[in-house]
């Protein structure tokens, strides 16, 4: 599986709202330049989020966008695919009954998709938080964080 740019910012763009102090809001103005994404870009995908009750958009001056639940409540899966974003395991395979080793393709590639589809489903935003900041560590940066 390749995670595109979609799917890619999407992640980045909640991981930074994780971090806000008690995940308050935050702007899409502030997001994008902490993450290096385009303002108008990311607000679309924050409304596609915020339609599937991923974040919470918040009027006034200090408003913006802020989680809806808890960084463990959030699955990567579900991030994925409320901006579109699909797991494919192998093309459109229509195998022909007499093929035996077709039927053992599909039924392979078929497995490796819905085991694909429950990690993604198992991971969290929190999971993900918490691999960045061991990276980050193991390295020995600093505490700022960027995805």
């Amino acid at each position: 599986m390749k995670l595109t740019t979609r799917g890619h910012y999407s992640v980045k763009a909640l991981l930074d709202l994780s971090l806000q102090p008690g995940y308050g809001p935050a702007s899409v103005r502030a997001i994008a330049s902490r993450q290096n994404i385009p303002a108008p870009y990311l607000e679309k995908l924050l409304i596609e989020m915020r339609r599937k009750g991923l974040v919470k958009s918040i009027r006034g001056s200090v408003g913006g966008y802020k989680l809806a639940r808890k960084p463990i409540q959030i699955s990567l899966g579900e991030i994925l695919e409320s901006v579109g974003e699909t797991v494919t395991a192998s093309p459109n395979l229509t195998p022909e009954p007499a093929q035996a080793e077709d039927w053992v393709t599909y039924s392979l590639w078929r497995r490796l998709h819905q085991k694909l589809k429950e990690a993604l489903y198992s991971i969290t935003l929190a999971d993900l938080y918490y691999d960045a900041r061991s990276w980050q560590a193991s390295l020995g940066e600093e505490a700022n964080f960027i995805v």
